[in-house]
């Protein structure tokens, strides 16, 4: 992988990471497109960056972070799904990652999904707490996102809206839920794939990191006004277009297989 490529795929995890479009689904297409060949680095080097747009969340969010210890708490009921689910499946998982086809039926399913988002959980509770219960069944909704395409941020949002939430409040609580869910996949998948790297590709993950942390400073602020301001229908076209593209060029014949 060179500098380019890894700032191309940084750039694209910190834009994607926190829309609901999955930006694993997203890397997945760039490294194709780019002509990467699937190897051990280039798929840690994908979940290893999301933990740099991740930390965005830290910095932005701060204050919460050092309010109380019952927030880390809700926070680790709300990951327990996630941890338990990707020990027991994650070899399965890191097969779909390498599926193309995948992604794409995920990304349209979700996308009509995100059509009817809106009004399905249009009713919002007055208590927007969110206690251990609450916690617990977003964190279920999270392990859907273990397959590529899904969407972690789709999921956890939509599961905190299913709950009663404001689409503000279900948004950054999936921030929040975003920390310790990948920073637990990060070290899992180094644990796993240490071997992969070396002195020439850690300077290269460690650049994807930043890259990837600048850029999601931004889209942050971005998602949470123009969620609040206009819900989740443009981002359900968006998805099935780019499922829809991505399976019509399979369809035709275009090797989108990753090698």
């Amino acid at each position: 992988m060179s500098w380019t490529e890894a700032f191309i795929i940084a750039v694209v995890e910190g834009i994607t990471e926190f829309l609901p479009v999955s930006s694993t689904g997203h890397m997945i297409i760039t490294e194709k497109i780019l002509g990467l060949q699937s190897s051990e680095f280039t798929n840690l080097f994908i979940i290893n960056i999301q933990l740099g747009a991740i930390l965005s969340v830290v910095v932005l969010y701060w204050k919460r972070f050092f309010k109380n210890l019952k927030f880390y708490y809700i926070l680790f009921v709300a990951f327990l799904p996630a941890a338990v689910f990707g020990l027991l499946l994650g070899d399965y998982i890191d097969i779909l990652l390498e599926s193309v086809t995948v992604v794409a039926v995920s990304l349209i399913i979700g996308g009509v999904f995100l059509l009817f988002a809106d009004k399905l959980f249009a009713k919002t509770s007055e208590n927007q707490n969110i206690g251990y219960k609450k916690a617990l069944f977003i964190g279920f909704f999270q392990v859907l996102a273990m397959i590529p395409g899904v969407s972690r941020s789709a999921a956890t949002i939509i599961g905190g809206m299913s709950q009663k939430l404001t689409r503000k409040t279900a948004a950054e609580f999936s921030f929040f839920l975003a920390v310790p869910t990948m920073f637990a996949a990060t070290l899992y998948k180094l644990y796993k794939n240490h071997e992969a790297l070396n002195a020439d590709n850690i300077d290269i993950l460690i650049f994807g990191n930043i890259v990837a942390f600048i850029v999601a400073m931004l889209a942050i602020k971005f998602f949470i006004n123009f969620l609040t301001k206009y819900g989740f229908k443009l981002f359900g076209y968006y998805r099935i277009l780019i499922g829809a593209a991505i399976l019509i060029l399979l369809a035709s014949g275009v090797d989108l297989k990753i090698n």
